[in-house]
Parts: structure tokens; C-alpha cells; sequence
């Protein structure tokens, strides 16, 4: 892969200085020349595939003296000349003739015998980056010799098509600025590579390029037809206002990237025009057998769809529910019994909120201060009749479904709690719950010991619910005594959240709850 430009290989060494970092410390290139070396660089492993050879970019130092190496690549189709990576390298002008010839003529280079490291034969061949009229650096292609033995006709077809990018990139005329390609879906030379004349005839398509064909229903070979009439045939005429971009762009006549499904069978198309002097002289079409991956794909987005639809309709179950409780109450003669009916509609409430933010979900993770909000006016319209002022403070972040689920009952209760016991026959009050994120308790106490989720975690999230009411009674243990609610609470927040709980007075009067909860 791209060393010094965002991306590496599993045998680079980490740490690598960045193309814009390296580019920013040793040269004078304004910020479209950097742009232009990063479009280079994300198309690369295509010139480094075809020619079986090692990439290293070399830009002049600022002063003209020396060149510094910005970015490498290695080939997926052959053995490496570099066992190191060579990225923040700088050596001398006059060290690498062949490096300075092409800089200062503006052509590639090919002279020289081949260069000897570490007892392997490596030629070395030097490409000049040009953009606008102006040689910006130089590509060295280093291919490993070593394995080297009389070519195939595919080994023949890489190699030509690599010398008519090499003649593009030293014209100006490749990266197309235009074109938009995702390069990490875009199809590679080892899934399937086809070469077309300037007609768009085909000369060559190699094994996978061919069964990528038979997978959309092709029953002939391809070499001698025209590529885009065929692919265009094999699409189902339904889809008539398709073939004609179809027929342009397996054609080769502009670079492009699309995807073509028949019967079943998906391969992605991406189209490469091939303008060594400046004239179309034939293309390079890339092809690769996607059907596996879009099948997966449908069955992730299945998935994903009927987990929505079963949160949505547990929703409407515990909505359901909650109704009929309320029914219960209003029928109910017993005050208590009224009241402990209300309780559990808010509980099955709270539930349902997080359920209902799950069916909008992409995956299994909610954005809890949605539900925070929701759940605080919930409680305040069931209880207090706006008499206390709510409101929430700082952010609780994204959460996943297992904790919000317990999180947003927790909260319901210990804000129940509040509001009844609280503030009593006072008119007026406040009531603030405020959430902290962050990479460490702030108790500082040893979650190792506390936590029953394994794996210490990586987040944790302070919770404090506080109010200005009346106050704990004197003697009140939270860690054993309260109601229904309080229980409930400390069940959740120890057993499911895995976190702490304590309950202490406020320094301006009333009571603050204080949860420290483990983020998984």
C-alpha cells in the first residue's frame, strides 16, 4: 500500500511521516501541486501492479540539493525490491543519476545497469511527475529481478499498459482530475483486467476478467469483440436507458466506474482510457467479481431492516401496554394502587422511548440525550404539573442499546423519586440532571474490581441528578434503605450498568445522585 500517504501494508513500520508533513518540511509545493501528488498516489498501485515493481515519489528540497522520498508502494503482483520502507529517505543530487536526468529533461529514464541490494538484481527506472508544464518530482520504478523469465501473454499485456502510464504521468495527462473513484471499492489488476484497442475492440482479457463475464452470462470469449456492445447485450432490455453510458464506458473512452448486475451477478466496471502521446491509443478496462459482497450486503441491510421493524413493533407493544395500565389506574379507587399504577406506566414508558429511538437507528446505538430530554418531560407532565424546572446538562454521547435500555430506566426512576419526595408542598423548584464523559472515573476508584463486564473499558460517564428540594431525612442510608424506585436503581446501575451509585446532600441544600457508569 501508500506509505506517507494515509495508508499502509502489514509488514511497514508504523509511524511513518505523512506525505503533506514531509512535502511541508523539505519543499516549496504549493497546496494544488500536494493535491495533485495525492490523486497520483491513490491511483498508483495500478502502475505499480502492472510493472511488477516498487514505487518511491522524490520531490527536490526546497533548496535544490537533495531530493526527500514522500511515499512508496509495493506491487501485489511481484517480490519487493525494498525490504524497508523508504519514505523520509533524502540523498544528494548527483547520488541517483538517473533521478536527476529525469527531473531536469522531463523523460523517463531507463539507462544504467541494474543496481545490486542485498545479492538481488534490481533495474531501476526513473519517471518524471509532471502537472501543469512543471516536473514536480520523480517516480523510481524499481523492479526485482531476480524472478525475472520469458513473459506471458498477460505479463506482456501488464507491462505495455504500465509504459503507457508511465508516458501519461510524464506528459501531465494521469491522475484523470475528474474522475471520482472510490479506490478502496474500485476494482484492482489481479481481480480482472481487460485491454482494449482504440475502437474499443477487446486485444486481451485476462482469466478473472473472463469469468467475471461468465458471471454476468457471457457463453463466448471476449478477445475480438467489442467490449461495450457485449456488456451492454448482456444486460436485460428493460433497462434500455442504460446501454448507451454502458456501451461508453466499457468502450474505454472516458474514466469512469460503474456497476453492472444481470441474472444475479454483479461486477464493478472501472475504465481507464490510455493516452501515451496524447492520443487515445486503447484502453484498460478493470473488472471485478462483486456478486458475493452485494449478496452479503442485501443480508446486512435485511437484517438491519427487521431488527428496526421489531424495535418499532416492541414499541408499539409496550405503548400498548402503558395504555391499558393508565385504563387500570383511572378505575382503580385506591390511592396507592393509582400510584403505584402510574409508576409502572412511566417505567414501561422509559423502556419504550429507547425502543422507539432504536427503530430509527442504523445499527444498535442510540443518541441517549434524545432520550434523556424525552424521559425528563415525560416525568415532569405525569407528576408535578410544571410546578419544578428541569433541564439537562452536558451530553451523554452515544450509548449502546444494553446500556441505554437499564440507563433510561434508571433515570425515570431516580428523577420519580425527585419530584415526589423532593419538594413535597413546595411550589416551586429545580431539578438538573448533567452527564461527563470521559477516559477515567471520577472517583478514581478501581473499576477492575467493581466492573462485571471483563475488559476494562474505554469511556466512562458521570451522571448527577440534583435538586433543591427538602433533603435526605436524617439517618437515610441509600445504599440500603428507600422505596421501590431506589432499589430498582441500585439493582440496575451495580448488576446491569456495572457501575456506582451513591446519594449524598447538595452544598446549596436538596440531594444529589451521583452514577459512575463504565461506557462498553
Amino acid at each position: 500500500m501508500v506509505a506517507g500517504a494515509g495508508a499502509a501494508s502489514s509488514g511497514y513500520a508504523h509511524n511513518v511521516p505523512s506525505l503533506n508533513e514531509l512535502v511541508r518540511r523539505h519543499t516549496t509545493l504549493t497546496g494544488a501541486d500536494v493535491e495533485w501528488l495525492h490523486m497520483l498516489v491513490s491511483e498508483w498501485q495500478l502502475l505499480s501492479d502492472l510493472s511488477f515493481a516498487d514505487l518511491v515519489l522524490w520531490i527536490p528540497t526546497w533548496d535544490g540539493i537533495r531530493y526527500v522520498s514522500v511515499a512508496q508502494m509495493r506491487p501485489n503482483t511481484g517480490p519487493t525490491s525494498y525490504q524497508d520502507d523508504m519514505v523520509g529517505h533524502l540523498v544528494p543530487r548527483g547520488r541517483r543519476p538517473l533521478l536527476d536526468a529525469a527531473f531536469d529533461e522531463g523523460r523517463i529514464v531507463r539507462e544504467g545497469d541494474p543496481e545490486w541490494r542485498e545479492e538481488v538484481p534490481v533495474r531501476v527506472e526513473s519517471i518524471p511527475v509532471r502537472r501543469e508544464g512543471r516536473v514536480l518530482g520523480v517516480i523510481a520504478r524499481n523492479t526485482n529481478l531476480l524472478t525475472v523469465r520469458t513473459p506471458s501473454r498477460l505479463e506482456l499485456t501488464y507491462l505495455q499498459s504500465a509504459s503507457d502510464l508511465a508516458q501519461m504521468i510524464a506528459a501531465g495527462t494521469f491522475p484523470y482530475p475528474a474522475e471520482q473513484t472510490d479506490m478502496d471499492a474500485a476494482p484492482r489488476v489481479g481481480d480482472g483486467l481487460i485491454r482494449l484497442d482504440a475502437d474499443g475492440i477487446v486485444t486481451y482479457a485476462s482469466p478473472n476478467a473472463l469469468s467475471a463475464y461468465h458471471r454476468l452470462g457471457l457463453t463466448t470469449d471476449l478477445v475480438g469483440s467489442h467490449l461495450g456492445s457485449t456488456t451492454a447485450e448482456l444486460v436485460p432490455p428493460s433497462r434500455g436507458a442504460v446501454h448507451e453510458a454502458l456501451v461508453k464506458l466499457a468502450s474505454g473512452w472516458a474514466p469512469r466506474q460503474t456497476e453492472v448486475e444481470v441474472q444475479g451477478g454483479v461486477v464493478t466496471l472501472r475504465a481507464i482510457p490510455l493516452k501515451p502521446k496524447g492520443v487515445l491509443t486503447g484502453s484498460l478496462v478493470l473488472c471485478r467479481d462483486v456478486t458475493e459482497l452485494r449478496r452479503r450486503d442485501r443480508e446486512l441491510m435485511t437484517k438491519d431492516a427487521t431488527i428496526r421493524e421489531i424495535h418499532h413493533r416492541v414499541k408499539n407493544n409496550l405503548q400498548t401496554v402503558a395504555a391499558l395500565l393508565r385504563l387500570q389506574a383511572r378505575r382503580m379507587d385506591s390511592e396507592t394502587g393509582r400510584a403505584a399504577l402510574d409508576e409502572a406506566v412511566r417505567r414501561v414508558g422509559s423502556i419504550a422511548i429507547v425502543h422507539e429511538t432504536l427503530s430509527q437507528a442504523l445499527d444498535e446505538k442510540v443518541a441517549f440525550d434524545e432520550i434523556a430530554d424525552r424521559v425528563l418531560a415525560m416525568v415532569k407532565e405525569l407528576s408535578q404539573d410544571g410546578r419544578v424546572a428541569t433541564r439537562r446538562t452536558g451530553s451523554f454521547g452515544i450509548l449502546s442499546a444494553e446500556v441505554a435500555t437499564p440507563l433510561a430506566m434508571v433515570l425515570t426512576e431516580l428523577l420519580q423519586n425527585a419530584l415526589e419526595h423532593a419538594f413535597g408542598t413546595k411550589s416551586e423548584g429545580n431539578l438538573e440532571v448533567s452527564a461527563l464523559r470521559g477516559r477515567a472515573p471520577a472517583s478514581g476508584k478501581g473499576w477492575s474490581d467493581s466492573w462485571n463486564g471483563g475488559a476494562k473499558p474505554a469511556e466512562y460517564l458521570l451522571i448527577t441528578v440534583q435538586d433543591d428540594g427538602k433533603g435526605m431525612p436524617e439517618g437515610f442510608d441509600p445504599q440500603q434503605a428507600g422505596n421501590l424506585g431506589l432499589q430498582i436503581v441500585r439493582t440496575l446501575c451495580t448488576n446491569e450498568l456495572g457501575g456506582t451509585f451513591d446519594m449524598v446532600a447538595a452544598p446549596d441544600g436538596g440531594t444529589k445522585v451521583i452514577l459512575e457508569i463504565p461506557v462498553r
